[in-house]
């Protein structure tokens, strides 16, 4: 039997902030506690120490955060980091389908996937949805590396049999094959799940697409991951393909694929239908707002997802955002906000990316709070890494203040240690990396 005990500052939240009070009792701020957990899962968060049969893990002023929950980036991509180009399509067939094309090779897409998931534990993400490629080897690679570290993964083989070059178009019969053969394979395997993935409308069929919506219907607990609404030229281009739909998100329930299962990433360009068609249906988005300022996408309203009751978690989006690091995605999607003249809390950027998160998938009882039951799933940051940042902090007028200053200068520099299920999967190194 485990028992590890952690001593810092702890928080987490109890329900849905809102999104412009950074006074709201939704928070929950536990400093000088000890978090104990047995067998990796979290037993207690206490501020009495335990006794000397816990193994003790001090670390007196650093904030100790549930593992970030990332609903929306490419493994693959992390080969476009950074890549000029133009808006979406033109970057797609640019930099994008050229690097997916490479995972085709089993050796390299068991590499890409090994640094993809080491990268995400170093910047603090413990729990991702991701898009791998068409191939069916770029999916078993990252099953494989996920279940080596323990982390919570939902992945599957990206659908797209046409406006592809040949080189990544698939078809329905081998894609049907490829996905039962993988849902057979790693579905409910220790704490990884598959999800139905069309990349986006434009590049399924209507046969592709019904033969997703025949996979969620015919196995229990699938998830499904898409692009909505990302781009304007994008949505003239949905509704030129399929014009007996309302809306670019009308072709997803069209085709069965909506549903509390569903995740949807961007969402920029939707009505107040097509929220309430979210609500409705269960289905969430994933605000990428990294992403949506790097490819010039957008402003995503989020007091009018959160309105309607859609619900709202974080996605980096690498490579059309610029890193894994989820603090530095939520800064953006501060300042998203604030381009729109709206103002955000710390609060309704971090629950997003914890909370938000497990319950957009449906996974609170195991990710996203410190709540006793859950596993322990934690990241142990820093809030200062240079002289600077420690006076900033010095001089903060309130936790609010001060959290939001680590949120908005932190980075992946910040993070002290990765904790997945009680055991440490990262540590920050002592010297810098060289190349």
């Amino acid at each position: 039997m485990s028992q590890i005990a952690i001593y810092g500052n702890f928080l987490d939240f109890t329900g849905l902030p809102a999104l412009g009070d950074p006074a709201d009792a939704a928070v929950r701020w536990r400093p000088d506690h000890w978090l104990l957990a047995r067998d990796g899962r979290v037993v207690a968060v206490q501020a009495d120490e335990p006794g000397d049969d816990w193994q003790k893990q001090r670390h007196p002023g650093r904030l100790i955060l549930p593992g970030f929950v990332d609903t929306h980036v490419h493994s693959a991509q992390i080969d476009v980091l950074g890549a000029w180009g133009t808006a979406l399509l033109d970057w797609l067939e640019t930099h994008t389908f050229p690097a997916e094309s490479r995972m085709a090779d089993a050796a390299h897409a068991a590499m890409i996937s090994n640094l993809f998931l080491d990268g995400l534990l170093a910047s603090g993400t413990t729990t991702a949805m991701v898009f791998p490629t068409v191939h069916k080897v770029s999916v078993d690679a990252l099953f494989t590396a996920a279940q080596a570290r323990g982390m919570r993964l939902i992945t599957g083989k990206v659908l797209m049999d046409r406006h592809a070059p040949d080189y990544l178009r698939d078809d329905v019969t081998g894609a049907r094959a490829d996905c039962e053969a993988l849902i057979a394979q790693w579905h409910g395997r220790g704490r990884l799940a598959y999800a139905v993935t069309p990349r986006f409308a434009p590049t399924s069929t209507d046969a592709q697409l019904a033969m997703a919506g025949e996979l969620m219907a015919r196995h229990e607990g699938l998830y499904m991951q898409t692009h909505v609404a990302e781009n304007t030229d994008e949505v003239a281009w949905v509704a030129q393909l399929f014009p007996q739909a309302r809306s670019y998100l009308d072709v997803y329930r069209h085709f069965g694929l909506l549903g509390p299962r569903a995740m949807l990433a961007h969402g920029i360009w939707l009505d107040d239908a097509d929220r309430q068609l979210l609500a409705d249906s269960g289905a969430a988005l994933s605000h990428c707002p990294s992403s949506n300022l790097f490819l010039g996408s957008g402003l995503f309203d989020w007091p009018a997802a959160q309105a309607a009751g859609t619900a709202v978690s974080m996605g980096c989006d690498v490579g059309g955002g610029t890193s894994l690091s989820m603090l530095r995605t939520l800064a953006d999607g501060y300042k998203v906000q604030a381009m729109a003249g709206r103002r955000i809390t710390a609060w309704a950027l971090l629950h997003a990316a914890t909370l938000g998160g497990a319950n957009a998938l449906g996974l609170a009882h195991e990710i996203g709070s410190f709540n006793a039951g859950t596993l322990a799933d934690l990241v142990i940051w820093d809030l200062a890494a240079d002289p600077v940042q420690q006076r900033r902090q010095a001089v903060a007028r309130d936790l609010h203040d001060a959290i939001f200053a680590w949120l908005t200068l932190g980075d992946e520099r910040h993070v002290v240690a990765t904790v997945v299920a009680g055991e440490l999967r990262y540590q920050r190194p002592a010297t810098p990396f060289t190349a």
